[in-house]
């Protein structure tokens, strides 16, 4: 019998699943597991381009910008949504019920902001903001490979504010001196953190595998939402440079964990999908069944959704 072998990208991202099944190398007798770290979302689909993937896990607005130039993939499941945090450096405004982002964000005129990889969910919502709040061209966006660098930046003072995910906001906020400057739902409500895609190909030849796979998703979200001592206990020690309580911090910042591809979070990305086209990351906003695929997930999860159910603590 031959073995085939299922190739998963994903980052190092701590309230991805696959950090918490990362030691699964075997998902069925004939299927073999190979995991392969990636900086960024953009990094990922250049590498389904090259056929070097079957499976990742990823932001929406990167696979949207490469399934509209072709990429043969579709997002097959969800994981997390509000993924994106502002931070800033100390003493910056925050939000408050009289003080609004359009002042957030203009206390920085003139100023830098760094952001993950160009074309990355967190990049989309900045560029967005920037637009929104009259201020493209008046802030310096700086993009970076690596989120550590935009840490170490912000600790020297050589960037004013960042975007990024919950735990760029909490290193920042432990090393670098910074503050939070609104709650992550302000920036974008539902906006698709991380989902499941998958090459288009290997879902049609391999379905059986990909559900297989999806349940194993969905077991290990549940354990982040209903055990996240014990899933934060078990992250710590697969990345071995922080402890529980800093993966803890990260699961609270935005407790917004399912698998499910639920209508807000479709509707979220067909929102992202205009935007995206209206500056120019796309040539064009492409349809929903060229990202969707729910068939899968359907049959995994339990009807409804549970992102807004927070952590049983």
């Amino acid at each position: 019998m031959s073995t085939s072998i299922l190739r998963i990208g994903h980052l190092s991202t701590f309230y991805h699943t696959a950090l918490l099944l990362l030691d699964t190398t075997t998902l069925a007798p004939d299927c073999r597991i190979e995991w392969k770290l990636f900086p960024t979302g953009p990094a990922i689909v250049e590498a389904f381009e090259q056929g070097e993937l079957d499976l990742a896990y990823i932001g929406l607005p990167p696979a949207i910008i490469g399934i509209a130039r072709g990429v043969p993939i579709k997002c097959i499941a969800g994981g997390h949504t509000e993924g994106t945090v502002m931070v800033g450096k100390k003493g910056s405004l925050r939000c408050t019920e009289t003080t609004g982002l359009d002042k957030v964000f203009g206390q920085f005129r003139s100023g830098r902001i760094g952001v993950p990889g160009k074309g990355s969910i967190h990049d989309v919502i900045l560029s967005s903001s920037l637009r929104d709040y009259g201020l493209e061209g008046a802030i310096e966006v700086i993009n970076f490979k690596w989120a550590d660098e935009i840490v170490e930046r912000l600790a020297v003072g050589e960037l004013d504010a960042a975007l990024g995910t919950p735990a760029l906001a909490i290193s920042a906020i432990r090393y670098a001196g910074a503050s939070q400057l609104c709650p992550p739902h302000a920036l974008w409500p539902d906006n698709p953190s991380y989902g499941i895609v998958v090459n288009t190909d290997f879902l049609q030849n391999k379905r059986e595998f990909v559900e297989t796979f999806l349940r194993l998703h969905e077991q290990a979200n549940d354990l982040i939402k209903n055990e996240p001592l014990r899933a934060a206990s078990i992250v710590a020690a697969t990345v071995g440079i922080v402890g529980s309580d800093f993966i803890l911090d990260v699961f609270r910042l935005s407790p917004m964990y399912c698998s499910q591809l639920s209508e807000n979070y479709i509707k979220s990305t067909m929102q992202f999908v205009k935007v995206m086209a209206d500056l120019g990351y796309t040539r064009e906003a492409i349809a929903e069944s060229r990202i969707f695929d729910t068939t899968l997930i359907s049959k995994v999860h339990p009807p409804g959704d549970h992102y807004g159910n927070g952590l049983t603590i």
